[in-house]
């Protein structure tokens, strides 16, 4: 039984589907609630008018990090429950379509993508050292450590499990098809970063960036018949991000080993992402796990 098919087995609609995503959206608004108190409690350090982003990066970004990742082990729990409670389903099932979850897969995605990446970013860092400031405190990384490898992976499970699982088969159920649970789950994954502040600073265009992600998410995981290859990358891509590199105009500001202070730009990183490494990671994925239904698997209707 395949990764979205296997959501006929059970007497579920639609309806419960809209119903679950509501329950994750209150309880991430509720999981909000200790980031908004503490915005409130340092009004006195603020000065004139800011957004969310512009508040965080001038008050300490370690609790600034933790409280943006608090609301999503606030929903992690209510994504069990929903699945194992309204629709009396396995946990797993939201994983994969296998009898048990395959950590060997998030794993292998979790080191060639974190490999990858932290790879480009020292690379250039050695061309272009001019571009970066070195960062390194003892103290404040040690504890910006903890909170990334307890938080953010929990915060991309989460995103994981409900964009690529949850929402994925609950279209998969309405469309009964394959190809229109990877297109709505991509635009709408894509559409929620409309407010981070990279969009600020590289243009509207930069969505595309994260559709375009959200459909290598997505394909990979129709590919797989599961989101453990998802759940690797996503770890990893926010775990290099946060530990690594940062920059005044993006969504994560950390207490990194690096700080990118150059002008960022747009148009051939966006390109080489979507139209090359995308498609390498996709290719080293399908050599080693033996995808052999091909492209047609993606469009298939059930």
């Amino acid at each position: 039984m395949k990764f979205l098919e296997q959501i006929n087995s059970g007497d579920i609609s639609f309806v419960s589907y809209l119903k679950g995503s509501l329950i994750f959206i209150f309880f991430h608004f509720i999981g909000q609630i200790p980031l908004s108190i503490y915005l409130i409690s340092q009004s006195d350090l603020i000065k004139g008018q800011m957004d969310q982003f512009e508040l965080l990066s001038i008050l300490p970004y370690n609790i600034s990090l933790f409280l943006i990742l608090l609301p999503f082990v606030a929903t992690l729990p209510f994504v069990y429950l929903v699945v194992t409670r309204i629709h009396n389903q396995s946990f797993t099932s939201l994983i994969n379509s296998r009898k048990k979850v395959d950590y060997g897969r998030i794993v292998f995605s979790f080191i060639l993508w974190g490999g990858i990446s932290a790879v480009m970013v020292f690379t250039n860092y050695i061309m272009s050292p001019e571009d970066y400031e070195w960062n390194f405190k003892p103290l404040p990384f040690l504890i910006l450590f903890l909170i990334s490898i307890v938080m953010i992976p929990i915060q991309t499970s989460v995103e994981e499990l409900i964009f690529r699982g949850y929402l994925m088969q609950g279209f998969g159920m309405l469309f009964k098809n394959r190809w229109l649970p990877l297109l709505f789950t991509s635009v709408i994954f894509g559409m929620l970063h409309l407010w981070n502040p990279e969009i600020d600073k590289l243009g509207i265009h930069l969505i595309w960036y994260y559709i375009g992600t959200g459909l290598f998410l997505g394909i990979i995981t129709l590919m797989d018949d599961g989101i453990e290859l998802a759940l690797g990358f996503h770890a990893a891509n926010n775990l290099v991000t946060a530990l690594l590199v940062t920059a005044s105009w993006t969504a994560f500001q950390t207490e990194s080993l690096l700080i990118n202070n150059s002008e960022p730009s747009l148009g051939k990183e966006l390109i080489l992402t979507l139209a090359l490494i995308y498609p390498l990671l996709a290719f080293i994925f399908a050599k080693k796990y033996k995808w052999t239904k091909g492209m047609a698997h993606l469009t298939n209707k059930f």
